[in-house]
């Protein structure tokens, strides 16, 4: 899972009593039947089955099924936190009285598997019945990565946002008045905020271009060029994609602009974990950082000890117009299609994610961005400047997110492995080099369907 580095995940706690139970059947292929013949006004019990894990968060979502069951004084709601998506899988597999009946998971790049698989029930039927134009109600880039191939299996439930954060103070020392825009601002940028030492190390750091560091997965940064990953066919095109060789030869000027690869692999040794008062970014050893909306309100709770910004991820030259854009990722919520009482789920999943009071509630209880237009829009909504940044990337048109594909994520670590080494110099000639990458992507798709 791509998804949401910044929550605390740990190993699901229903593991071993799927054992017990019996249900690790790894060899069924098929999800087990449910049925959408229920009556959702008569007393019911829901499971639901979600992976936050941080006391915070979980005391949000109980707050969330509290405002549920007090308009739904029928249906009672159960909840189990801290699920990893491999446990809901196995579970929803096998059906039986344990598994859940609404489902969320962080992992976006796995939507594709649970629609193409049918493990999630199609939501467009419940969406129609309903009366609710998902176009109308949700940004496009979320209903992307929500659907796979027309098929409707998930809806988002809060968003991430990828922004960047600068040090004021740095950029005002280096005579920097206002964040970078462009590619070719950002380079300048990263350069004069670069300060070296007698030593061939660092004091500061413009921007660490390293895919290894924190929250440098390549796609976030390749976002945008806005590519397309693949062929109606399904297929692989990253090697026909233009702006992919233009990424990464960006990116191998950036590592070159700023010292070298092996000297940034080396400071980079020195930063302290992601999640502690020690990010690099916090204790001034990077001026520029790509990060997510929750890194403001750490900042705050940390104390940070210079002022900083927000601004949107410069665009390529060529692009300037898409200037505001970034890249998307989300929590998504289904219903099993193993439910029997599918009815009753969907007015649980219909609360979550439409209902724009509770959405606004649950965005600024855990500080991700709202997933509906009308939440982005609500005066109830945080208004921190930082944070709002954050608000405007996901509601640009022109914000991207990851593909679903029906391999899941293998094409995302693909992508990752060949992106450690071009940065490293171990692709020589690109062009070859991207070839190679569609034919693995391509076969891993293959072996998935098998």
């Amino acid at each position: 899972m791509q998804r949401l580095r910044h929550r605390r995940r740990t190993p699901g706690v229903l593991v071993p009593l799927l054992v017990t139970a019996g249900l690790l059947l790894s060899g069924c292929a098929r999800p087990a039947v449910g049925s959408a013949e229920d009556d959702p006004t008569r007393p019911v019990t829901l499971r639901f089955w979600h992976g936050w894990s941080d006391r915070n968060e979980v005391a949000a979502v109980d707050a969330a099924i509290a405002r549920f069951e007090r308009r739904h004084p029928n249906i009672r709601v159960v909840t189990t936190g801290n699920v990893t998506d491999d446990t809901v899988n196995q579970a929803l597999r096998a059906g039986g009285g344990i598994a859940p009946d609404v489902v969320s998971s962080f992992t976006t790049d796995n939507v594709g598997q649970y629609c193409s698989s049918g493990m999630w029930a199609d939501l467009d039927p419940f969406l129609r019945k309903s009366g609710l134009d998902k176009t109308a109600v949700f940004p496009g880039t979320l209903l992307g990565y929500t659907s796979y191939r027309g098929r409707q299996c998930a809806l988002p439930l809060l968003a991430d946002a990828y922004g960047l954060y600068y040090n004021l103070d740095a950029f005002e020392e280096a005579g920097i008045t206002r964040p970078p825009r462009t590619m070719s601002e950002f380079k300048e940028a990263a350069v004069k905020l670069t300060r070296r030492t007698a030593g061939g190390s660092y004091e500061q750091l413009g921007y660490m271009p390293g895919f290894r560091f924190y929250e440098n997965s390549p796609d976030r940064l390749f976002a945008q060029w806005a590519p397309t990953y693949f062929n109606a066919d399904g297929t692989s095109r990253l090697a026909r994609e233009p702006a992919t060789e233009q990424f990464f030869r960006f990116q191998r000027g950036l590592v070159t602009a700023l010292g070298g690869y092996t000297p940034l692999e080396r400071f980079r040794t020195t930063f302290g974990a992601e999640m502690s008062a020690q990010n690099a970014f916090r204790t001034g050893k990077v001026a520029m950082h790509l990060d997510g909306e929750w890194r403001g309100r750490m900042l705050k709770e940390d104390g940070a000890d210079f002022r900083w910004g927000t601004a949107p991820m410069p665009v390529p030259d060529d692009r300037a117009d898409a200037y505001g854009r970034g890249f998307l990722t989300g929590t998504v919520v289904g219903i099993a299609h193993s439910s029997r009482h599918q009815n009753a789920a969907w007015e649980l999943v219909r609360f979550l994610t439409t209902d724009t009071d509770q959405v606004v509630a649950f965005a600024n209880a855990i500080h991700n961005v709202p997933s509906t237009k009308a939440a982005l829009a609500s005066p109830a909504l945080d208004a921190d400047p930082a944070f709002r940044t954050f608000v405007g990337i996901a509601a640009d048109p022109h914000s991207v997110s990851m593909p679903p594909s029906a391999n899941g994520g293998m094409y995302l670590q693909a992508l990752k492995d060949f992106a450690y080494d071009s940065e490293a110099g171990r692709v020589p000639d690109l062009g070859r080099g991207l070839r190679r990458l569609d034919r693995r992507i391509d076969a891993d798709t293959r072996q998935s369907a098998d």
